[in-house]
């Protein structure tokens, strides 16, 4: 199954990291996503709300489906993110550009999940509709 297939099958997204700055990639990211019609769900401990939802300080706060969990934070904090994704039975690990581990990946796979690294969600939407030119 291709990604843009996945992405066409989801529709709840777990953002971690996600900052209220706007000024920040995992805002404006958010922000494209929702536009797109996703929901997204921050997952970040120091934000209370973002993009005008509720945030949540873990993934195992959320109380409903997750379908992706797009993360945000350095490569060195993904295992336990895994960890969490797999818990809380999403069905995507996604990790941003720049953001890659095989622990991360090992035990993504190991829960069933689709594991994608190094890669930017927006851009990989973006691509699958057919609108490179919106490709930042």
């Amino acid at each position: 199954m291709d990604i843009g297939t996945i992405l066409r099958g989801c529709r709840t997204i777990a953002v971690v990291g996600l900052s209220a700055r706007p000024d920040r990639d995992s805002n404006s990211v958010a922000r494209y996503l929702q536009g797109a019609g996703y929901r997204i769900i921050p997952v970040n401990p120091s934000e209370v709300e973002v993009l005008g939802e509720r945030a949540f300080p873990s993934l195992r706060d959320i109380p409903e489906p997750v379908d992706i969990v797009d993360v945000f934070r350095r490569s060195e904090h993904t295992p336990p993110i895994a960890r969490d994704a797999v818990a809380v039975g999403a069905k995507v690990l996604w990790l941003q550009l720049g953001v890659e581990s095989d622990e991360a990946r090992r035990i993504a796979e190991e829960g069933g999940l689709i594991y994608v690294e190094d890669s930017c969600i927006r851009t990989v939407h973006q691509l699958s509709e057919g609108d490179p030119e919106g490709v930042p």
